[in-house]
């Protein structure tokens, strides 16, 4: 079984993103995930996780690697996407988050990633996970006013309501990144 499903890290599926238009080596990756206009105000990842994540997507298949000369120094591991490794990573791109909590971390790279596929993945991924959080609001129960089950029941179409409004957002935002040229 492979490690992306076996425990379906959002990590592991942004290092084969970084991957998309090349091979590159560990520290550009780090380089490019610890960035603060994109992935770098999500999450922070030790150089050395990052490191043993690749080394386990290899032994797993998803990536290869390949040693690059450089003049004056030791060659360099380079990491590239596998057939495999695209497949999993264009499957978790396009699926919408399962659960409210993923919103914050898994949604969000998605939508990076989906971003830079082109702009109708990034508006299929927003418009199914749009029906995906609709279907999250019907299924609240039948919990009577007053009580704790109806108080927790509310809370959560608060924040259901929320995560439909920040779509709405990401939809215009992709709309208008479009319309820039962005």
């Amino acid at each position: 079984m492979s490690p992306l499903t076996r425990t379906p890290l959002t990590i592991e599926h942004a290092l084969l993103g970084f991957l998309l238009n090349g091979a590159m080596h560990g520290y550009d990756i780090h380089r490019q995930m610890m960035n603060p206009q994109g992935l770098g105000q999500v999450w922070q990842v030790k150089q050395s996780q990052l490191y043993a994540l690749l080394n386990r997507l290899e032994q797993e298949g998803f990536v290869t690697t390949a040693l690059e000369a450089q003049d004056s120094r030791p060659p360099r591991k380079m990491f590239s996407l596998t057939e495999t490794g695209w497949q999993t990573f264009l499957q978790w791109t396009s699926a919408p988050v399962p659960h409210g909590r993923d919103m914050r971390l898994d949604f969000i790279v998605k939508l990076y990633f989906a971003r830079q596929i082109s702009q109708n993945a990034a508006e299929k991924l927003i418009e199914m996970q749009r029906e995906t959080c609709q279907l999250w609001q019907m299924d609240r129960g039948d919990n009577s006013p007053g009580t704790f089950e109806w108080l927790i029941s509310e809370f959560r179409r608060g924040q259901i309501a929320a995560m439909l409004a920040w779509l709405d957002q990401c939809q215009r935002f992709i709309l208008h990144c479009d319309s820039e040229g962005a």
